[in-house]
């Protein structure tokens, strides 16, 4: 059985610098690898995504739709957000409306789309303000159809104030973010199977019904 995972990390930065969110997502995909999870990760800084409520194209420049056939082929999906003044990045939510715009669709059972999915979000900053993402992120998740397994929150936060964010303070050797890593993956991985071969019935949960 092969599993499927998209990343979506909406840090503010390209893929060519180094962002600490994409770092803390590599501890999740170690045991991915492991796993033989087949996996793909997104910059999202890297593409024109328009603002809108939409799965479809806003202008001929948005890339928005490549990107949402993804997750539509996917058994996982994982946003990845840094901490800016205790909230999620400001692409994390264009991303998440963009989402939203495709959670109206349905599967050929004619549950929502992302009914027999499941997700998770990786927080990174060096204030407080990872337990705040992280709900907001995986409730809009769960809203939309998603699955959300237990313990599927990793996240990191050094010091409160300005100081070294987690590829310098090495928050990749910090035990309980370790843990959360292993444990994230390992629930994702295994609630993805579950839904594959046990996944949500039609009965009530038919849109049209």
């Amino acid at each position: 059985m092969t599993i499927k995972a998209i990343v979506l990390n909406c840090t503010l930065k390209k893929s060519s610098e180094p962002s600490n969110t994409d770092a803390l997502i590599d501890e999740i995909l170690k045991f991915f690898d492991e796993s033989e999870v087949e996996t793909e990760v997104i910059t999202a800084a890297d593409f024109k995504i328009a603002y809108g409520i939409t799965s479809e194209a806003v202008d001929q420049e948005d890339e928005w739709p490549d990107i949402f056939k993804k997750v539509e082929e996917a058994d996982i999906l994982i946003l990845g957000s840094p901490i800016w003044l205790g909230e999620q990045s400001s692409i994390t939510t264009k991303v998440i409306e963009r989402l939203y715009g495709g959670s109206s669709l349905t599967n050929e059972k004619g549950q929502y789309i992302y009914y027999n999915k499941v997700g998770g979000v990786v927080v990174t900053g060096n204030e407080d303000g990872a337990k705040q993402v992280s709900r907001s992120v995986l409730y809009s998740l769960s809203h939309m159809g998603f699955t959300i397994p237990p313990n599927v929150d990793t996240y990191w936060v050094g010091e409160a104030g300005p100081g070294p964010s987690f590829i310098e303070a090495k928050g990749f050797e910090n035990d309980f973010t370790r843990q959360h890593a292993k444990i994230m993956a390992y629930n994702l991985i295994h609630f993805a199977r579950m839904l594959r071969t046990h996944p949500i019935p039609a009965e009530g949960n038919v849109v049209s019904e």
